[in-house]
């Protein structure tokens, strides 16, 4: 056994369920390429918009909330993109681009091409963390 995570369609990268910033570290450490630098920015930002954030990997993505259990954002990665996914998304001014079958969720799909508006994504984390989480 070489330690390296298994990689499920998209790169996803297969990680234990676990709690705390390390699972999250080897989520973003796991996910190939520019989806790994992608990530860890992502992480980052997250970190300075909502100090004290807990975090978790469930289901092979990491998830971001304020108190334990309940989460605002996730993460995934899908062949070609990572997908961020705010939980509450809908409530949000202006709500993230991507549409959902669940009302209240928004998607913003992030490619290696795209320029990340890093402002409007820290805004859309800062008042995603003053929502209600969702329980998962």
């Amino acid at each position: 056994m070489t330690g390296k995570p298994v990689l499920l369609s998209g790169d996803n990268p297969q990680i234990a369920k676990g709690y705390g910033d390390a699972p999250v570290q080897a989520w973003i450490d796991a996910i190939p390429g520019w989806k790994s630098l992608l990530a860890r920015r992502l992480d980052a930002l997250i970190v300075e918009a909502v100090p004290g954030v807990r975090k978790a990997v469930k289901w092979n993505s990491p998830l971001y909330g304020v108190e334990d259990g309940c989460w605002f954002l996730g993460m995934h990665g899908f062949t070609g993109y990572v997908k961020v996914s705010f939980f509450r998304g809908a409530e949000l001014e202006p709500p993230p681009p991507g549409p959902s079958k669940q009302k209240l969720v928004r998607y913003l799909d992030i490619h290696e091409a795209d320029t990340l508006d890093e402002a409007r994504f820290v805004d859309w984390v800062k008042q995603a963390g003053r929502l209600p989480g969702e329980k998962m």
